[in-house]
């Protein structure tokens, strides 16, 4: 029942010329290979060169700074700070994994490419410095190549400018393999470099090696410095059980009391002067063999220093000069190529916007993880989990206290997350949002990330909807919400990159015939599958029949039912109703607390959930017309069909003038329950309403009414004159959310475009809610630092999440867009037309 795994990384890059210089020699020899031949040279080596570009990177997003490669039980690095101007500060200073607690002022990416590198900032008001972190990949050898990170840390002009800071690089090695500090010239600490020495299956040998760097270390005339070194970088190796590893808080916690606790009972009592804060939480230095690697620096004032990994397949040892350089040519290319794949239009084209694009998209990429571990299912099928009886959630809620949930796995998972802080690991419905801004910027990335989604799927085609694996990601989560249920859906919004990946394959290569005659020269790993669509069409045929799958899996678990109370539809197949509703809640649905009807009902029928799998149906389509299966188009068209034939039949209210949700009343007659807001969009916000479709002008006409959906924020998540509006929980019950608000921007755009009777409204409301949506959270970003969950509908202000860098980064698509202000099209606009 367990996915399939992708193979683990191995190896580094060929630059693309040697691909094809090999095969223009192998034609030379008369040896060339059928196309057939070629084409599979070409998929397995792009796919290899894709593991390797993406094998290192800071791919533990829940760390301010936290570096590992995409392998299961390898290296692993993480970086650790805080001040010790008294004895105290120790308990609360300490910066490791990120926290909305923290005090800190802003953090996150500046510039992020993950194949290249980026530089980070952290401000960090309560310890009054600010770090930033350069971080590069440098391709080479047999094992994933090398890479290079810069600290640097800045006290603030307010803080005292001989504040003590102590810095730790916490290194771990899972699973077989070697690590081993070597000794430095004094037993008290390490006065110049400090060299850890490693190997493993996966890496190969390698060396890791920290810096002395610039900073003045401080000094101490106290007694204890017979017995520990004065400043120095001291290393304490050690052995844990590798479920500990992860916590690496606690275990050097658990060193630094030891320190104390060694301190107060041998070498101090009070009738001495105390030690100096700092000193006393240095430790001894103990460097050796082990599976964790303390490397400890004390700084007074300012600082510098270099992590610089060297795998010995590559050759040669970076050094902090070659650090110097990657990072310039780093951030020359990021800028230069940002510019040139995110282009923005009026009226966001002055260099504060730009400067909040670059920033908004590196924190997007910047947080892609690699998570591996083992995931809580229940399997147990219980009955009361069919949901088919009135009252089915308290019957549901007693089965789910009764079962035994069991670990799964282990899995991996590749993928960019909602919040560093707060929401540090995959979401299945935010991912597909996640993705669009990185289709643009780097589709081969952005296929790997969408393939390692599909891979978790199981026998039945069910993807867990929140992807929690192993200890560390569960120490985020209550446990209550901890298990994961088969019979779950989310949103399936993977469907919408696939669509961009098809459109973007017949773009470029017209017809996008199944064969081509050559192999594409000069391709770029960042566009590989679209610049040769074998390579493309591979990735679709591998992802066809899991999509499929999936389809069909909604279909059977989260059918609706017609037949049993005579509602009049044109297709008695096409009805849904998410499962795993209670009275408050609808999580599965990805809209949380937005008012549904009352009681939930196993008649119940949802009209997002329709709308979702008309747009399944739809992609499945498009990207079977792109297989060249013909039967397969006409069986999805079918169902299309019967979905825009359904969604008025039993979603349609005239009365209320939109689409709503449905359940059975107390007669058993169908009756149509309308909370006006986000749900009632969902048809024209999932593309399945024609610019002719009688239903548009009410529609257009409930998301421009100020006194319903309207704000000067975006368009909020539920009618202000609804029972419910900010009431409750108010997480989908007013505030406004950049997700929704894309989509309503897309089809506005899409209907802008196009001749009929709503072109100009449709144009009027695309240019307001465009500028609305941008200039909301640009202010809020520049007011607070963060990109924010949700934004207040009457203030603007961001609230709930902070740093919520997933999809509230679709500002930078939308920044992107035509602008179609006071008639005047962009020539991209007219070529639509």
């Amino acid at each position: 029942m367990a996915p399939g795994r992708r193979p683990s990384p191995t190896g580094w890059l060929w630059p693309a010329a040697v691909l094809f210089l090999c095969l223009d020699v192998f034609a030379t020899l008369g040896l060339a290979a059928s196309l057939q031949d070629e084409s599979l040279i070409l998929n397995n080596e792009v796919a290899r060169q894709n593991n390797q570009s993406l094998l290192w990177g800071p791919y533990r997003p829940n760390l301010y700074f936290g570096v590992r490669p995409r392998i299961p039980k390898s290296l692993m690095a993480g970086l650790m700070w805080g001040k010790v101007d008294t004895y105290d500060d120790i308990q609360s200073t300490i910066r490791y994994t990120c926290e909305q607690n923290d005090g800190m002022k802003g953090y996150g990416w500046d510039e992020y490419d993950t194949r290249r590198g980026g530089i980070q900032s952290i401000r960090d008001n309560v310890n009054g410095i600010e770090l930033t972190t350069s971080f590069v990949k440098v391709p080479g050898g047999a094992h994933g190549g090398s890479w290079a990170a810069r600290i640097k840390g800045q006290l603030n002009d307010d803080a005292p400018q001989d504040r003590k800071t102590i810095v730790i690089l916490y290194v771990t090695q899972e699973g077989l393999g070697e690590l081993e500090a070597l000794e430095g010239d004094d037993k008290f600490g390490y006065d110049d470099d400090v060299t850890l020495q490693g190997s493993s299956a996966a890496l190969g040998d390698y060396k890791l090696v920290v810096t002395r760097g610039t900073g003045k270390q401080p000094t101490s005339d106290h007694r204890l410095s017979e017995f520990r070194g004065p400043g120095q970088t001291v290393v304490q190796s050690l052995s844990y059980a590798e479920e500990l590893l992860w916590q690496a808080k606690a275990v050097v916690f658990k060193q630094l009391k030891e320190g104390v606790d060694w301190l107060v009972q041998n070498k101090y009592d009070n009738t001495d002067a105390p030690p100096p804060p700092w000193q006393v939480y240095h430790l001894t230095n103990r460097p050796g063999a082990g599976n964790v690697q303390i490397v400890q620096k004390v700084f007074e004032g300012n600082f510098e220093f270099d992590i610089l990994f060297s795998s010995a397949s590559a050759g040669k040892e970076l050094t902090s000069a070659d650090l110097t350089r990657e990072i310039k040519e780093t951030t020359e290319s990021f800028g230069e190529r940002f510019a040139s794949v995110f282009s923005f239009k009026a009226p966001f084209t002055a260099e504060k916007y730009k400067k909040f694009g670059r920033s908004m998209f590196s924190n997007l990429i910047g947080g892609i993880g690699y998570f591996y571990g083992e995931s809580i299912v229940d399997r147990s099928y219980a009955p009361e989990y069919d949901e088919d009886n009135e009252g089915f959630w308290e019957d549901a809620a007693e089965a789910r206290g009764r079962q035994q949930q069991a670990p799964e796995g282990p899995y991996e998972l590749f993928t960019s997350i909602p919040s560093r802080p707060f929401f540090p690991r995959g979401f299945l419905w935010d991912e597909g949002f996640h993705l669009m801004p990185i289709a643009d910027w780097d589709i081969d990335l952005t296929m790997e990330i969408v393939t390692s989604w599909f891979n978790l799927m199981d026998d039945d085609g069910w993807i867990a909807r929140e992807q929690i694996l192993g200890a560390e990601a569960r120490s985020k989560v209550p446990e209550e919400f901890q298990t994961q249920y088969p019979h779950y859906a989310n949103p399936p919004t993977l469907l919408l990159v696939l669509d961009a990946f098809v459109d973007k394959l017949r773009k470029t290569n017209g017809s996008m015939p199944a064969q081509r005659e050559h192999l594409s020269q000069g391709v770029s790993l960042a566009t590989a599958s679209i610049d040769n669509p074998e390579v493309g069409l591979e990735h679709l045929r591998h992802l066809y029949p899991l999509l499929r799958r999936q389809f069909d899996w909604f279909k059977k678990t989260q059918a609706g039912d017609i037949k049993s109370y005579d509602r009049d539809a044109f297709s008695t197949k096409e009805a849904y109703r998410w499962r795993g509703r209670t009275v408050t809640h609808c999580l599965t649905s990805g809209l949380d607390d937005y008012p549904r009807p009352q009681p939930p009902h196993p008649g119940e029928l949802n009209v997002d959930l329709m709308s979702w799998m008309g747009m399944m149906a739809k992609s499945l389509t498009n990207i079977a017309d792109a297989l060249g299966m013909a039967e397969d188009v006409d069986a999805y068209r079918t169902v299309q069909t019967a979905i825009a034939r359904n969604l008025d039949d039993l979603h349609w209210s005239e009365k209320d003038g939109c689409y709503c949700d449905a359940t059975i009343d107390a007669f058993e007659e169908n009756q149509l329950v309308c909370h006006k807001g986000y749900i009632s969009l969902f048809p024209f916000l999932t593309g399945l309403l024609e610019p002719d479709s009688p239903r548009l002008a009410g529609i257009l006409a409930l998301l421009g009414d100020e006194d319903e959906l309207w704000s000067p924020h975006g368009l909020r998540s539920l009618s202000k004159k609804d029972e419910f509006y900010g009431t409750a929980e108010n997480y989908w019950r007013s505030p406004v959310w950049v997700n929704i608000n894309y989509l309503a921007i897309v089809q506005l755009h899409r209907l802008a475009l196009q001749d009929g009777a709503h072109r100009a409204t449709a144009r009027d409301l695309y240019t307001r809610l465009r500028k609305n949506i941008v200039d909301t959270v640009y202010a809020s970003w520049a007011e607070t630092g963060f990109a924010w969950e949700q934004y207040n509908p009457e203030t603007g202000q961001g609230q709930r999440t902070q740093h919520f860098t997933g999809w509230t980064s679709l500002v930078v698509k939308i920044m992107a867009m035509d602008d179609l202000e006071a008639g005047a099209e962009t020539k991209h606009a007219r070529d639509e037309l």
